[in-house]
């Protein structure tokens, strides 16, 4: 069987992009009840950097992470992982692609509780048949403050030390893009801080790009950017945001 052709990429993306959408349509439903949650968005993803997206409930923000991260389909558009159309790609060729360079934080921790906080970390690596290397777990063990906790169960960890192993198991594998859908929802402000305290440092020294969804101003403080959706579309874009910012870009969308 011949492998699925990949599309060129659009002649804008550049070398440093690492996510592209372009044009991107999700419809669910047919006829009267078609709901249309995305209307041809397009947004340019770069290494090394964090995006938040924002935007009132239903506006789009997680259907669009969810297409980004190929765990949902489109209805018409591009999504580019690096060069390679992931909505080309057959599903096999697809789940080999999310398991090999994205990774995945949810808002439920989605840890296995026959599993260790250690070989819950592992287990990505396993399935994609890749050793992870000393050094590098120990750098996340040891930046996510887990050391103490390896050998404990998720039952005997805190929400917050659950989180992290989560966050772990998702850079073990060194991504090329780290998806976080609303990472610290489940939390209390302190673990949630330290979620984010992370994922700030794994941008600015490990140079890793991460694309957040949150309804928390203060979460999305810790981004380089966010971007506001509004019924399915793009509507604003803020650089450099601060907590009063992004509170104010909010009151807007909403009002």
């Amino acid at each position: 069987m011949s492998p699925t052709p990949t599309a060129p990429p659009p002649a804008h993306v550049r070398n440093d992009q690492v996510a592209t959408a372009a044009g991107l349509v999700r419809t669910y439903g047919s006829g009267d009840g078609m709901v249309t949650a995305l209307r041809g968005v397009s947004a340019a993803f770069t290494r090394g950097q964090f995006t938040a997206i924002m935007g009132p409930s239903g506006s789009g923000k997680s259907t669009l992470l969810h297409c980004l991260a190929g765990l949902d389909q489109v209805t018409s558009g591009q999504v580019l992982i690096g060069d390679v159309d992931i909505t080309r790609l057959s599903r096999t060729r697809l789940a080999k692609l999310r398991r090999d360079r994205l990774g995945f934080v949810f808002q439920s921790f989605n840890l296995l509780p026959m599993l260790t906080a250690e070989e819950n970390i592992r287990l990505t690596g396993r399935l994609a048949g890749r050793r992870a290397e000393r050094e590098w777990f120990g750098t996340l063990v040891d930046a996510l403050g887990l050391r103490d906790r390896l050998g404990h169960r998720p039952s005997e960890l805190s929400g917050g030390q659950q989180q992290r192993v989560a966050v772990a198991r998702a850079m073990l594998t060194r991504p090329e893009v780290l998806f976080a859908d609303e990472p610290t929802g489940n939390l209390d402000s302190r673990s949630g801080a330290e979620v984010l305290s992370f994922l700030r440092t794994a941008v600015d020294e490990f140079r890793q790009t991460v694309i957040m969804v949150t309804h928390d101003p203060a979460a999305a403080a810790h981004a380089d950017r966010v971007l506001f959706l509004s019924d399915g579309s793009i509507v604003d874009e803020l650089h450099g945001p601060t907590t009063d910012g992004v509170h104010a870009s909010m009151r807007r969308l909403e009002g």
